[in-house]
């Protein structure tokens, strides 16, 4: 063979041919497996810095563009790195059974339509490309009324929209919307209504999403359109909410599931038939009474809602059980179109847990809670919450449009179309905030430093991954990971920093936040895989929500009412757990043991106790030492060889080779000396010195000094307040203040000819009980006639008296008499 060329060659030829087809033969493949481990390469998420993907991951598991839109519908995404040829056929399946027609466009790019979803969250969807399932992916649906407004159409002037009809309110609407989003040059501009159907709360209880009419056809696709409209006829009117939507042209109108952007719900005050717009305040007392009756039928959900915070402090503060509602908001100047007088407003996170409903509460610019008894801008509870809740999909759960069928459409109805608020407030009382209990605070921040749920201060600078918190009993564990310190130099330190913290509550995602490579920016994976919060702020996950509205910024909140608040500053994270009661005497780990009590104790992984303000730094860190993590209870993620080699080396991760600088000296001639010690004083001073000295910056320093004044602010603003409960002004009388809490005062007057009975002021104690008397008005001839009749009274009392003793005398008499006639005839 070796004298033959020609043989030679085809022997290797055909050697290497079999190789190949062993080889491919046995390569993995993605298809059907995205998010698995393989045994020779991966289709998981963290396989790209690892460089073990499999060969086809991109053709299988997709990247999209964007990757969220309106769980309306709508959107035109696009399927990033999957091949398609000009006639294939493209089937979107969104889970569970939601199939949307997609196309390829002319460069050969195959795109999807989102569908209508009434949930919120990832979505899981496949690709069929000629009937055969080709690809995988998600996409996120997202609240309509959290979507980013570029796109939404804008309804210019919403107060002309929605009060439309009213007395002095007509003309023309106009709407807008970013044309480049629809692709094509005409569109139709329509209107589409949302009903729910069937009886509450029963199964047969659905919603119902239905194309109405169009205002306008083959419309040029400029981005504007203007209107002027027409009561609604038979059987339109019956329609009171809805949407308007912007789609390509179509000679039929109504499409479902095709390229379009929508409005937000509202009320179709300019839609409504010819008998709102004679007498709009006739009509709509009509529906209040109603609305009035119906909910007299359904079950009573206020039970079962959380109190209020006392304050906008705690209100603002609490950020595991309440966030900012998106139309109430004082850092965005929102106007608080349905909460006039109030300047800020925020929502219970989580939903009731039988009846979905959710709770609201509103604040002045004075910080107090405003409520319906004092101002139709008062707190208000909701049959449905305005952001749905999990399982989703049927009412009253749908995001948003649940809330606005039995919440806002009926405030309409009772407040704003007419003046019958006294229906609406007697089934949305305001609740105030006697059994609000704030959270407990702890935190690590700096080089790191730990302040406890109990308030002691300790520092522990350990290497490896730990437990800041752990709670079996409740199902919820937050780790964190702390590196080295790097200086600017690249030389390393014996400090350690907080480089990422993973968390997760019962069989909820696994949230990991971790300190990225750009500066003071935080990355947030879910499951191992990465999240981008270019596109939306907030994203509802598996048994956990997570904010962020800045990279700087990560909030975290579980349905027990944990958050866990991230920050990234000068190079390091402080992360604060916000605990409600509930956790008392369910918490170990770094952040200590939360009891009703202020302490120091620190209680080990093998139950030693230590006193975090007594105790030596080396006992310290022996302490933080037990509460490593395995490699079997590890909640992080190890995408890069770096992580692997530096935590997965050992079966629990701490660093026994590392160790710290417990104590750094003062020295005189330090240049940094001077400006640290006019940096460094107060609450933290301990803190500030050592992560000056520790990193040699002055800027670190500061921004530990900072955080620990932020966390004294937090807990400051947490502290419990004493709520009296709503007092109302007495009948026909007046009140002054509207304030209930510890020291506050009320003053009751009554207009003239009448007189006030009971205490004119009451003042809000210790105890929460009001100091005094519940007052009454009453006329001054009604006074006259309580006066006569105590008078009549009096005499009435005096007369029975006389006689009653009258005949005690006389019966005594007889007594004596029968006694002395007894007597005499035995004598």
């Amino acid at each position: 063979m070796a004298n033959n060329p020609r043989k030679a060659l085809i022997f290797f030829s055909l050697t290497l041919n079999a190789l190949l087809l062993v080889s491919t033969a046995t390569a993995q493949s993605c298809e059907g497996k995205c998010g698995e481990k393989l045994d020779t390469c991966s289709c998981h998420s963290t396989c790209g810095s690892l460089a073990t993907c499999c060969a086809d991951l991109k053709h299988f598991c997709l990247d999209i563009s964007p990757h969220s839109g309106s769980m309306l519908g709508g959107t035109d995404f696009t399927l990033l790195n999957t091949k398609f040829h000009q006639g294939d056929t493209v089937l979107c399946r969104f889970k569970p059974s939601t199939e949307t027609e997609g196309y390829v466009d002319e460069v050969g790019v195959g795109h999807c339509i989102s569908p209508l979803l009434y949930v919120t969250g990832w979505i899981p969807f496949e690709v069929l490309i000629n009937g055969v399932t080709k690809a995988w992916g998600t996409w996120l649906s997202v609240h309509h009324s959290k979507l980013n407004a570029k796109f939404k159409i804008t309804l210019v002037n919403a107060t002309q929209w929605q009060y439309y009809g009213t007395p002095n309110m007509g003309g023309t609407l106009r709407m807008t919307w970013n044309s480049s989003l629809i692709n094509a040059e005409k569109v139709s501009v329509e209107l589409w209504g949302y009903n729910e159907t069937g009886e509450q709360y029963n199964e047969s209880w659905a919603a119902e999403w239905q194309y109405l009419y169009s205002v306008g056809k083959a419309v040029p696709n400029t981005g504007a359109f203007s209107f002027e409209p027409k009561p609604a006829t038979d059987p339109h009117w019956r329609w009171e909410m809805g949407s308007m939507r912007v789609s390509p042209s179509s000679p039929t109108g109504g499409q479902r599931d095709v390229n379009a952007l929508w409005s937000g719900a509202h009320a179709l005050a300019w839609h409504l038939e010819q008998a709102f717009r004679a007498d709009s305040a006739k009509w709509a007392t009509a529906k209040c009474l109603a609305w009035d009756a119906m909910e007299e039928r359904l079950p009573d959900f206020l039970s079962e809602i959380p109190d209020c915070p006392c304050t906008l402090a705690q209100a603002r503060a609490d950020t595991g059980r309440f966030h900012t509602d998106y139309g109430c908001d004082i850092e965005k100047g929102s106007k608080c179109t349905y909460h006039p007088g109030s300047v800020h407003c925020v929502r219970a996170i989580q939903a009731s847990p039988k009846y979905g409903a959710g709770q609201q509460c509103c604040y002045d610019n004075t910080g107090a809670q405003v409520l319906t008894g004092d101002s139709i801008g008062g707190s208000t509870p909701d049959r449905g919450h305005d952001w749905g809740s999990p399982p989703y999909g049927k009412p009253p759960r749908i995001p948003g449009l649940s809330h606005w069928k039995y919440d806002v459409l009926s405030f309409y109805y009772c407040c704003l179309w007419s003046d019958n608020c006294q229906y609406y407030f007697k089934h949305r009382p305001s609740s105030d905030c006697r059994t609000y209990k704030p959270p407990k605070a702890g935190t690590v921040l700096g080089d790191p430093h730990f302040i406890t749920f109990g308030g002691g201060a300790y520092t522990f600078n350990g290497r490896g991954e730990y437990y800041l918190l752990s709670s079996p009993d409740k199902g919820l564990f937050v780790q964190g990971r702390t590196e080295p310190v790097k200086l600017e130099n690249g030389s390393l330190v014996q400090a350690t920093r907080l480089s990422s913290v993973a968390m997760r509550e019962n069989s909820s995602d696994i949230i990991e936040v971790r300190l990225a490579a750009r500066a003071n920016t935080l990355e947030v994976l879910r499951n191992q895989q990465v999240l981008s919060f270019s596109e939306q702020s907030w994203m509802d996950l598996q048994g956990v929500f997570v904010f962020s509205s800045t990279v700087e910024n990560v909030t975290v909140m579980f349905p027990s009412g944990a958050g866990v608040e991230v920050r990234a500053r000068e190079g390091a994270m402080a992360t604060t757990v916000l605990l409600p009661l509930e956790f008392t005497n369910h918490t170990r780990g770094l952040l200590g043991s939360m009891t009703d009590e202020l302490d120091d104790v620190l209680v080990s992984s093998d139950e030693e106790r230590f006193d975090a303000s007594q105790s030596t730094p080396e006992d310290l860190f022996h302490f933080g030492s037990t509460w490593a993590v395995s490699n079997e209870t590890s909640l992080f993620t190890y995408d890069s060889a770096h992580l692997q080699d530096s935590y997965l080396s050992s079966p629990m991760h701490h660093d026994t080779g590392f160790i710290p600088a417990f104590s750094l000296p003062e020295t005189p001639g330090d240049p940094l000396l001077s400006d640290m010690l006019k940096m460094c004083f107060g609450n933290g001073v301990g803190f500030c010195k050592y992560d000056t000295l520790a990193t040699r910056s002055l800027r670190m320093g500061n921004a530990t000094m900072s955080a620990v004044r932020s966390h004294t602010a937090l807990v400051r603003d947490l502290t419990p307040v004493v709520s009296c409960g709503f007092l109302p002004a007495p009948t026909r009388g007046e009140k002054e203040g509207q304030v209930y809490l510890e020291g506050a005062e009320l003053t009751f007057s009554c207009p003239s000819g009448h007189i006030l009975l009971g205490s004119p002021k009451r003042t809000c104690q210790e105890s929460g009980q009001w100091l005094g008397t519940t007052t009454h008005c009453v006329s001054d001839n009604l006074q006259g006639i309580i006066l006569a009749c105590v008078g009549v009274t009096a005499a009435l009392v005096t007369l029975v008296a006389a006689i009653i003793f009258y005949n005690r005398n006389l019966k005594r008499e007889r007594q004596e008499r029968l006694k002395a006639t007894v007597i005499f005839k035995q004598m």
